[in-house]
């Protein structure tokens, strides 16, 4: 949907000064990442070769521990792994749309309160 460019635009000129931003490493290499607007998780990536080896988990759990209230975030209806992913770590569905969004995708929105 968007270039190479298009990406890297966005990151250097709207997340990197603006948001918070965590990345896990390998070797010197980025592996995951984290981006949070607030109380907002707008990005979670986890290389494919390191899916499922906890970084994900980590990320979030930092998130959490930095939140006061909670956290909030949208995903793709769709994405099962990513929706199995958030309920485990304790997210909860709160809202769903047909497709309002830049993808045209049906869409949920997830929360996770601080108990």
């Amino acid at each position: 949907m968007h270039s190479d460019e298009d990406v890297h635009t966005y990151f250097a000129t709207v997340v990197l000064p603006n948001r918070e931003v965590w990345v896990a490493e390998a070797n010197g290499e980025p592996v995951a990442l984290l981006v949070l607007d607030h109380d907002w998780i707008e990005h979670l990536y986890a290389d494919p070769e390191w899916t499922g080896k906890g970084l994900g988990s980590k990320l979030v759990d930092l998130a959490k521990a930095h939140s006061r209230d909670g956290l909030s975030l949208w995903t793709f209806q769709s994405n099962v792994k990513a929706r199995r992913f958030y309920e485990r770590h304790g997210f909860n569905a709160e809202e769903m749309t047909d497709g309002d969004n830049e993808e045209g995708a049906p869409d949920v929105c997830y929360r996770w309160t601080r108990p």
